[in-house]
């Protein structure tokens, strides 16, 4: 056949396209790369259409190749991409409160919306609302190389690629089998992970054609929290004792009325407060929380996960200008996430007082509960009233009485809640590429993909059915419910753990199931190659290419109605409402690459290049929009082994499905301190003002509590107003590839991201301080402090969604997100004699990384995360330190290869802005010694502050040791010591970030919690 411009060039003639971005990968391997690359029919350049890699590209790539990945041992790509210097942790493995069951990556820490994931260079199906692409669906098997591009992606691979684009390049050409099986386990004996993947492929009809198929499979068992030393108990923040959830055991109420010291007697006196939430002890009384929930044990640092997955790819050459290609893949997997069990957290309860199981001294505090609104004392049940109420036999007795107070009650009885998430995936790629001309090809291709996510949970409690158990009559020996439907068995929410009976766990936990659909529809044509001409100054001809494209996406999020009602499954965080968007977008785009000079003195290369893309968005039940996305950028080689390359480019945006589509509800945030909790709106009649205004009861001002642990409600959900967001973004660097040090490649590359109209919401820091910065007379009725709905019961910020809304978060177009840094990369090989050295250095400083939740309101902070973690600092992953690197060492014997990996990150701190809140906060709450914060910057006895010992983490050391054993031509053996010094994470307690990324006392996305892993892998190739 006639070969096409790019099954002709081969990638040893790539100087800097590829090999000079394979820097982070040692030199051995990427020899090896090239040769295999250089086999291959075609060549996947990640930056440019134009499928020309000797012309010179501006954008700089991160490549991670196949052979740091088996050296590494990553089982699945999330892994892969983790530990990156540059990368935020996004959800993965590490993550168990708050995973939906997919991984995905968070380029520069922008979030993991703003980047796309690419399979050789062509999208694949979402697998969320949200549009991302699950890494869990990646095979890993046959995966060549990782190019990860920051920037100027955006006419190449679509307007949405603001922060940039990775993309897996898998195997091309395969023939032969090759089988590798893998298994790891922790030195403690727990977390063993296995996997197997066999690929087959050959070439037939000699040589014309190529086919591959291949299959795998991967387990991983859970690592509790329990099972190590530093996470058996929860560790409070702020008091840095051992903490614990207020939802307990036994049972904590609202609506009870202090007892007077020393006697089972409510407390009359209307000077005396009626007080926050109570506990039950073991005489009957309420009391202070006594006993809080320790919940680590029951969570996990490793989310069991089990996937198959097949990967099939072919091509032929149907004659001597045409090619068709296709590609499918399947993947089914299922993620189980494991927390502490479920219960009444803080929903409403109607508890009649002839209730044979509620103690006689807690009738009394709820009946005296004071009523009063003036200052003076009115009890809820007069104490005749409520006696009589005692032995009341039923509804229709005269002297029947109830309360309806907030219940908090872990239930132990139910056991742990367990979240199954199974994903069925599958992407089907069929296309066809030729020749026009010796120098022009053209290439026509469509796709189709779908996800489900099924998520069935187990163990969780409702909270219908504890309203229905607990209104009981009869006695203790013969207990009934008032109303038997669905089974009701009487439940005893007064007693100790146990006190719950298997019948009545049964009877208040069900099942409930959730299932996310999303599908992508593609088809796009491409016309690409050179004009047939150079500039007056080169060689090389001026590159093109011109293409259209069009993408159909759908999701749905259908649940069952247990799923969807507010505040029914107990401690679900919220409803899971339907959620059912489209919408589709028509492209047209254009690229050129132009040598202008070529083989001049000063000038060995100049090039420019540029592209543009049009996209038309149309939105199911909304206004669509269109937007232009441009790039412009250029290298220049002076001589001397230096190039200096840079791009500048425009990007948008558009809202995805969950963004647009999703109803406002109520779910949880993380927020620590609540200024109306204590004794601050007692000393400040403009701070109870607003408390008031914000839904809280005059009875509970003085007594309202911080959020149970330390998760709070908002009300969030998406707009069909929304428009797109815009950024600028442009990087400027440097290459070294000198002629006085053979096999020694350096690129330094600054990248700078500003985004506006940013699709977001609000920080829980921004909304607390936009009421509570400076609160006036007039903030009563401002509309940023009424717009937050307090608890009717108790006053607080949580509790049962379907009464309690807490904060307001609506997605806008409001925010503003910057980031800047440094990308450097270094290679270097040398023959020792007795063995190679390889070398590879892979560097970032990410100089600032801001959001500004509203530019329109001069209060908003523009707050800085660098170097920082709090629950503000979490709002798209986990940490994000001011400089991180890793450096791989690889000596490489005639059959063994060692290889040592160091990777290294900077101290971080407690967030600034947040710890002054926090002080503000404890300086209004006053000094009261039950209810204030005395001393808050010195000994802080009532927790007010984070820990001193907690606002600090240092900087981390973390190695890896590798052997690789050629056993023989045909049999590799890999045996790898991951945390080779067993460092184990840093402490700061469970209330300091989000639930999603602070877990366990420490954060596991950033820091190893799992300690030290031995990992043995065997190739066999024929």
């Amino acid at each position: 056949m006639k070969k096409t411009q790019y099954s002709k060039l081969k990638l040893g003639a790539a100087p800097l396209v590829l090999s000079v971005a394979l820097v982070s990968a040692p030199a051995y391997a990427q020899d090896a790369a090239e040769e295999t690359a250089a086999a291959q029919s075609e060549i996947v350049v990640t930056g440019s259409l134009i499928r020309n890699p000797n012309l010179e590209q501006s954008t700089p790539v991160n490549v991670t190749t196949s052979d740091t990945i088996e050296l590494k041992q990553s089982n699945v790509a999330e892994e892969v991409l983790r530990e990156m210097p540059g990368v935020v942790p996004s959800m993965g493995s590490a993550v168990n409160n708050g995973n939906t069951g997919g991984s995905y990556v968070d380029l520069r820490g922008l979030g993991s919306t703003r980047n796309i994931v690419l399979l050789n260079g062509n999208r694949v199906a979402p697998s969320d609302v949200n549009g991302r692409v699950d890494l869990n669906n990646i095979p890993l098997a046959l995966i060549e190389r990782v190019d990860a591009l920051t920037g100027a992606a955006v006419t190449t691979y679509g307007a949405d690629a603001i922060t940039g684009v990775v993309n897996f390049i898998t195997k091309r050409d395969f023939a032969g089998l090759e089988v590798t099986a893998s298994q790891q386990i922790t030195e403690q004996g727990d977390g063993a992970t296995f996997r197997v993947d066999a690929t087959i492929g050959a070439n037939f009809d000699d040589g014309r054609g190529n086919a591959v198929l291949s299959i795998g499979y991967q387990s991983a068992d859970a690592i509790y929290q329990g099972d190590r030393d530093f996470s058996f108990f929860q560790v409070d923040s702020y008091t840095g004792g051992n903490g614990g959830s207020g939802t307990a055991v036994p049972s904590r109420f609202s609506g009870t009325r202090p007892l007077i010291a020393g006697t089972n007697n409510p407390n009359l006196d209307p000077t005396v407060a009626n007080g926050g939430l109570r506990q039950v002890n073991a005489a009957g009384q309420g009391v202070g929380t006594f006993s809080t929930f320790n919940f680590n044990p029951d969570n996990i640092f490793q989310t069991p996960f089990e996937r198959y997955n097949i990967y099939a790819q072919a091509n032929y050459e149907v004659s001597d200008a045409i090619e068709v290609y296709t590609r499918g893949m399947f993947s089914k997997n299922k993620v189980s996430t494991i927390i502490a069990p479920s219960g009444s957290f803080g929903g409403n309860v109607t508890i009649n007082l002839n209730n044979p199981f509620l103690p006689a001294t807690l009738r009394n505090q709820f009946c005296a509960f004071n009523t009063a609104t003036d200052g003076t004392y009115s009890a809820r049940i007069n104490p005749t009233d409520c006696a009589n109420a005692a032995t009341a036999t039923g509804r229709s007795d005269p002297n029947y009485r109830e309360v309806t107070v907030t219940l908090n009650r872990r239930t132990p009885e139910v056991g742990p809640r367990i979240s199954d998430y199974q994903t069925t995936f599958f992407d089907y790629r069929v296309g066809a590429r030729g020749g026009i001309t010796d120098t022009i090809d053209w290439n026509i291709e469509g796709a189709y993909g779908e996800s489900e996510n099924v998520q069935t949970i187990q163990n969780y409690t409702l909270q219908s059915r504890f309203r229905q158990g607990t209104l009981v009559n009869g006695t203790l020996a013969n207990p009934v419910c008032q109303d038997t439907s669905n089974g009701c068995v009487p439940v005893n929410i007064f007693g100790p753990e146990g006190s719950i009976t298997p019948e009545a766990a049964a009877f208040l936990s069900e099942n409930s199931s959730t299932t996310n659909r999303t599908a992508l529809s593609q088809v796009r044509a491409i016309i690409s190659g050179d004009l047939g001409f150079t500039s007056p100054g080169a060689v090389q001809p001026i590159g093109f290419a011109l293409g259209a494209e069009y993408r159909k996406y759908t999701a749905q999020q259908a649940s069952d109605t247990l799923a969807k009602t507010p505040g029914e499954l107990g401690g679900a965080g919220g409803a899971a409402p339907d959620i059912d968007g489209k919408y589709d977008v028509y492209e047209a785009y254009a690229e050129i690459v132009a040598p202008l000079i070529e083989d001049k003195p000063f000038f060995e290369s100049l090039t420019l290049e540029a592209g543009i893309r049009y996209s038309d968005y149309s939105i199911a039940g909304g206004a669509g929009y269109d937007t232009w996305t441009w790039k412009a950028g250029g290298s220049w080689e002076p001589g001397a082994g230096v190039k200096i390359r840079g791009n500048y480019s425009r990007a948008v945006r558009a809202p995805n499905i969950g963004e647009l589509f999703t109803p406002l509800s109520v779910g949880l945030t993380n927020l620590g301190i609540d200024p109306c909790a204590g004794a601050a709106p007692t000393t400040n009649a403009n701070l109870r003002a607003v408390c008031l205004a914000q839904g809280a009861p005059v009875g509970t001002i003085g007594s309202i509590t911080n959020p149970t642990a330390a998760q709070a409600n908002i009300n969030a959900g998406g707009s069909l107003a929304l428009q797109p967001e815009k950024a600028n973004t442009w990087t400027i660097g440097a290459v070294f590839q000198p002629d006085f040090l053979p096999r020694f490649n350096l690129s330094v590359d600054y990248y700078n991201i500003k985004i506006d109209n940013v699709i977001g919401a609000p920080l829980p820091g921004d909304i607390i301080s936009a009421c509570f910065g400076n609160v006036t007379a007039a903030s009563a009725a401002d509309p940023a402090c009424t717009v937050i709905r307090r608890n009717p019961t108790t006053g607080g910020l949580d509790g049962d969604p379907a009464t309690t809304p807490g904060l307001f978060g609506q997605t806008n177009n409001n925010g503003r997100l910057f980031t800047d840094g440094i990308d450097l990369l270094m290679n270097y090989n040398m023959d020792l004699g007795f063995a190679s050295l390889d070398w590879s250095f892979v560097g970032n400083w990410t100089h600032s990384s801001k959001f500004k939740s509203d530019v329109n309101l001069a209060s908003s902070l523009n707050r800085e995360c660098v170097g920082y973690y709090s629950v503000n600092c979490s709002f798209t992953g986990s940490i994000q330190p001011e400089y991180q690197f890793s450096n791989r060492f690889t000596l490489g014997f005639d059959k063994v290869d060692l290889s040592l990996l160091w990777r290294w990150q900077d101290s971080v701190s407690f967030e600034p802005a947040q710890l002054q809140a926090d002080l503000d906060a404890a300086i209004d709450a006053g000094v009261d010694p039950v209810n204030g914060c005395p001393d808050p910057t010195g000994t802080d006895p009532n927790g007010c502050m984070v820990n001193p010992e907690f606002r600090k983490i240092k900087a981390a050391h973390y190695f890896d040791l590798t052997g690789r054993f050629s056993v023989s031509d045909n049999l590799t053996v890999t045996m790898t010591v991951q945390n080779l010094l067993d460092k184990k994470p840093p402490i700061v307690g469970n209330s300091i970030g989000s639930t999603t990324y602070n877990s366990g006392n420490t954060f596991p996305s950033s820091y190893d919690a799992l300690g030290r892993r031995y990992a043995v892998s065997a190739k066999l190739k024929f």
